[in-house]
C-alpha cells in the first residue's frame, strides 16, 4: 500500500500523522512525500478540520480538488462530526474514517474498510513509532479532548472528554525523536494544564516537563496551549525556571470584557487575567507570552471591543492571534442573542491586528543589539532562516541571520538582533 498524508488543520492533526507514517512503514507500506511520487494505486489520507467554518470550507475544498485525480480518504475531526452528511454528499471520495488512532487508521486501510465511524471519538494512543524527520521542530500530542465548557467552542461535541497519553509513552516518543536530532519539542492538546488528571488524579504537566528536561541532549520544549483559567504557580514556575523548557506561555485568552468573559463561559475576569500576565513576567523577565483573542462573541458591543482594546494596551502581549466569531451549531453561543454584523466584526479584527501591531513593533526595538540564541531552519536566498525561543513556529516571526560563512542546519547558534520590524528579526552570527 502506498499512501500520502495531507495535513489540514491543528498541530494535533500533524502529531497524528507522523505517528500514522511511522506505523504505515513499519508495516511494510512505502509513505510519499510527494503527490507526483503516488501512483495510480495509492491513495492520498487528507486529515481534516472540523473547528470553525473556514477550517471546514478549507477541508472540503482540498478534499474535492484532490480527488479529481487521486483515491482519496478523507479522516479526523471534519468527517468524524458529519459522518452521514459528507458520505452522502461527497460521491467523489474512495473512503471517509472519522476519529481513530494511528494505529486504527493503518489497519482500515490494510482491509480495504473505506467508510468507518467508531461510536466514540478514538484520540489517544500508546503507538510510539516515528519516521525518521528532517525538520528541527515536531509536535507531540499529550492528550486530547476537552472537558472544558467555553459556550463557543463545539470541539468537546465531536473529540469527546479530555483524555491524556501515558506519561511514559510520550517521554518514549520524545526519546526517538531527539535520537533523530531534533532540537525542538512542542507539546500539543486541547489544554495542556489539564495533562494528567484523568490518569493520575491531579494534573501532571509539572512531572512531565521534568522528566522530559532530563533527557540528554541539547534541545529545547515548548508547551501549547494552557488555559488561562487553569494555569497555576506550579506550571508557571516548571515553565519559567527551567532549563530546556523555554519560557514561552501560550495563554487563549479569548476577551478582556468581562460581559463577553462571561458569554465565553469563562471563569477568570479581565482583571484577574491581567494580574496572570504580570505574575508569570515577575517569575521571568524573559517570559514570552502569547494569546488569542476572538471579535464579534454575541454581546460584543462598543462598549466591550473597547475594553478589549483597553485591556490589550495594559497586558501589551508578545504574540497574539485574532480571528472572528464563526458561529458553531450546537454550541451556547449559537443561542445568545445581541449578533454582532459579520462587517462589524471584520472592522473590529482590523483594529485589533493594527493595535498589536504597534505593540508588537515597540517590543521587537527593546530587542536590537541584544544576543540570542537562535535554532537555524532554512536556507533561503543566501539568508538563513530561524528562531529564537521567543518565536513558535509556523504561528510567529522568524530570525533573518546574515553569515559570512556557511552554517550548518539545525544547530544552534549566537546572534545578536540588529534590525527588526512588526514580527521579524535581523541578526548577525556572534562568534
Amino acid at each position: 500500500m502506498k499512501l500520502y498524508f495531507h495535513v489540514l488543520g491543528c498541530p494535533k492533526n500533524e502529531a497524528d500523522v507522523a505517528i500514522a507514517k511511522g506505523l504505515a512503514v513499519s508495516r511494510g507500506h512505502t509513505v510519499v512525500e510527494n503527490l507526483q511520487d503516488l501512483g495510480d494505486d495509492g491513495i492520498v489520507v487528507v486529515y481534516t478540520c472540523g473547528f470553525v467554518e473556514a477550517a471546514k470550507r478549507e477541508s472540503i475544498e482540498e478534499i474535492l480538488t484532490l480527488a479529481q485525480e487521486y483515491r482519496v480518504v478523507g479522516v479526523g475531526c471534519l468527517v468524524h462530526r458529519y459522518f452521514d452528511e459528507l458520505k452522502r454528499e461527497l460521491r467523489e471520495v474512495d473512503g471517509l474514517i472519522g476519529m481513530v488512532t494511528p494505529g486504527h487508521l493503518v489497519e482500515l486501510l490494510e482491509r480495504g474498510i473505506m467508510f468507518y465511524k467508531p461510536l466514540d471519538p478514538e484520540t489517544i494512543y500508546v503507538d510510539t513509532a516515528r519516521c525518521p524527520v528532517t525538520r528541527v521542530y515536531e509536535y507531540v500530542k499529550i492528550a486530547d479532548g476537552c472537558s472544558r465548557k467555553c459556550s463557543f467552542c463545539a470541539i468537546p461535541s465531536f473529540k469527546g472528554a479530555f483524555r491524556s497519553r501515558p506519561m511514559e509513552v510520550i517521554v518514549e516518543e520524545v526519546r526517538k525523536l531527539l535520537d533523530f536530532e531534533v532540537k525542538e519539542i512542542i507539546l500539543v492538546s486541547q489544554d495542556s494544564t489539564a495533562f494528567g488528571v484523568d490518569l493520575y488524579g491531579e494534573p501532571r504537566l509539572p512531572e512531565l516537563l521534568g522528566r522530559l528536561s532530563r533527557l540528554s541532549g541539547d534541545f529545547w520544549i515548548r508547551v501549547m496551549y494552557l488555559h488561562p483559567d487553569h494555569i497555576n504557580d506550579e506550571i508557571i514556575d516548571a515553565i519559567a525556571l527551567s532549563d530546556k523548557v523555554v519560557p514561552y506561555f501560550d495563554l487563549p485568552v479569548q476577551h478582556g470584557s468581562d460581559k463577553v468573559l462571561k458569554l465565553m463561559g469563562r471563569k477568570k475576569g479581565r482583571r484577574e487575567l491581567e494580574k496572570l500576565v504580570e505574575s508569570i513576567r515577575l517569575k521571568n523577565r524573559e517570559a514570552v507570552i502569547r494569546s488569542t483573542v476572538m471579535v464579534g462573541h454575541p454581546g460584543e458591543g462598543e462598549k466591550e471591543f473597547l475594553e478589549l482594546l483597553e485591556f490589550l494596551d495594559n497586558c501589551k502581549f508578545d504574540r497574539l492571534g485574532v480571528f472572528r466569531y464563526s458561529e458553531e451549531e450546537g454550541t451556547v453561543s449559537a443561542t445568545l442573542n445581541e449578533k454582532v454584523d459579520e462587517n462589524v466584526a471584520s472592522d473590529r479584527l482590523e483594529e485589533v491586528m493594527k493595535r498589536q501591531a504597534l505593540i508588537s513593533s515597540v517590543r521587537n526595538k527593546a530587542l536590537l543589539g541584544r544576543q540570542f540564541r537562535v535554532l537555524v531552519e532554512s536556507r533561503y536566498n543566501g539568508v538563513y532562516i530561524g528562531r529564537t525561543y521567543r518565536d513558535a513556529p509556523e504561528v510567529d516571526g522568524v530570525v533573518m541571520v546574515k553569515a559570512n560563512g556557511k552554517m550548518e542546519i539545525g544547530r544552534f547558534i549566537n546572534a545578536r538582533i540588529v534590525q527588526c520590524d512588526d514580527h521579524d528579526l535581523e541578526a548577525v552570527v556572534v562568534e
